[in-house]
């Protein structure tokens, strides 16, 4: 295949798997209305998916013993990160929660800048605009401008180790797409296995009609698409895949004001629209001076 039809289809992965991701809501709330609440929901949709993905990870099981352990770690961080973006779904507002996470380039630039890496100018205004939205979302009220709940607090935290885990990742070498996945998968199962019960008591043994819910979820968003963007990711220019999967801010934030009539105001719209703005810069080339 050759370099522009690869490029094609990097790009409708990612932009597949933002589009599916603005939608991964949905099964985080049913399984929470099916007796599965708070970050049991989650456990049971990334378990499944480890559980999917272990007979690919046995197969790539030298691969991964041999992998870079700090890259390993640096994955299941990733995973643990996820996790907590999953159950924040389930204590708040989805669009809120989506733009909380966004908020990783801030992060990101802030971490860059405490490891010695040189911050260009645009990265400053992204670190602004970011912090500006952030206010102006949290704020909208009139109140201090602080997260307001669980779900707020786990989608403020996931967004921040998720920089964490993306920079890390960046400085070693990359695992394969299959077997990063199941390292992710299992990073974001041991975060809900050790947070769950300080959320909720434990459930009852989930039925059938969770496991319905659950196994798709499981195979579908943490198996088949974070496989995919992982694929996909190295083959795009940075700024383009950080813009693509801004697709799933869109859909996340129609979908729950349509499907949950969970709407935002003013000054909440005006936030995310900074944090967006911040994601598109942060992502945007700097040139370099000869």
């Amino acid at each position: 295949m050759d370099k522009a039809r690869i490029t094609a289809l990097a790009t409708a992965t990612v932009v597949a798997s933002g589009v599916l991701w603005g939608f991964y809501w949905l099964p985080v709330r049913r399984l929470d209305a099916l007796a599965l609440p708070g970050a049991w929901g989650t456990l049971a949709i990334v378990a499944t998916a480890a559980l999917v993905l272990s007979p690919v990870a046995w197969i790539r099981r030298r691969e991964i013993a041999a992998a870079s352990p700090l890259a390993l770690a640096s994955i299941a961080l990733g995973g643990a990160s996820f996790a907590l973006y999953s159950t924040g779904f389930v204590y708040g507002r989805v669009a809120i929660i989506i733009l909380l996470f966004f908020l990783t380039p801030v992060w990101s630039t802030l971490l860059a800048w405490a490891l010695g890496a040189p911050v260009p100018g645009l990265r400053l205004v992204a670190i602004a605009l970011g912090l500006a939205g952030l206010g102006l979302m949290l704020g909208a009220d009139g109140d201090l401008p602080l997260p307001r709940g669980t779900g707020e607090w786990l989608a403020l935290v996931s967004g921040l180790l998720w920089a964490i885990a993306t920079t890390a990742m960046s400085r070693r070498p990359a695992v394969r797409p299959e077997a990063a996945a199941f390292v992710f998968a299992l990073g974001a199962t041991l975060c809900t296995l050790a947070l769950a019960p300080f959320l909720e008591p434990f459930p009852p043994v989930p039925g059938i009609s969770a496991l319905v819910v659950a196994v798709p979820a499981g195979a579908l968003w943490w198996g088949a698409a974070m496989a995919g963007l992982m694929w996909a990711t190295p083959r795009l220019e940075p700024a383009r895949t950080g813009i693509l999967l801004m697709s799933e801010v869109l859909i996340g934030a129609v979908s729950g004001a349509l499907l949950a009539g969970e709407h935002l105001g003013t000054y909440e719209i005006a936030g995310g629209a900074l944090v967006l703005a911040a994601g598109i810069v942060e992502v945007w080339p700097v040139r370099k001076r000869d």
